[in-house]
């Protein structure tokens, strides 16, 4: 046991030292002689991939884009409130020419959520009629959507619970 030790402690002694530099050339001219005899086929594949046309691509997407956001916010400006009270008949006359009813019963979206408190899988099930089985997923989630009058300050939260059940088609390759 004691000789294994000893050489141990002289194996730990030893450092590699470094490759010298006709030994890099040698590794490249190998490589390069390998590559140059290699059959086509084994020959990494070189695409001449034009990035013009990826590059126009994109900017036109861009573009698609913000012409988007630009009609979706000159609608969201434009539009009606989606809920309002009804608030007590009023005594006095409203003039015709008034667009906008300042009336504090006035609420807009102000944003919704989705929550998935549980998603079950129920296995492989076979649907009615079909001859490959599907994967059926159950979701519970709940929704909740929010309304804010912006001249009064109050607000509305309509909350409620939803249940869906996903069937995934399974392939059997």
């Amino acid at each position: 046991m004691n000789d294994f030790s000893e050489l141990e402690n002289e194996l730990k002694k030893l450092r590699p030292t470094q490759p010298s530099p006709v030994l890099f050339e040698r590794v490249g001219e190998a490589l390069e002689n390998c590559m140059a005899g290699a059959s086509p086929a084994r020959q990494p594949v070189r695409s001449s991939y034009n990035w013009w046309s990826l590059g126009f691509g994109l900017a036109a997407a861009a573009v698609l884009i913000l012409f988007a956001v630009v009609t979706m916010e000159r609608r969201h400006k434009g539009q009606q409130p989606l809920a309002q009270t009804s608030p007590a008949p009023e005594t006095k006359p409203v003039p015709l020419g008034r667009e906008r009813s300042t009336s504090p019963g006035r609420f807009v979206p102000a944003g919704g959520t989705n929550v998935v408190y549980n998603a079950r899988d129920e296995g492989l099930h076979f649907a009615d009629g079909s001859e490959r089985p599907v994967r059926r997923v159950r979701y519970s989630t709940q929704q909740t959507w929010r309304w804010r009058n912006p001249e009064t300050g109050a607000s509305l939260r309509v909350s409620y619970p939803r249940e869906e059940i996903v069937l995934i088609p399974v392939s059997g390759q």
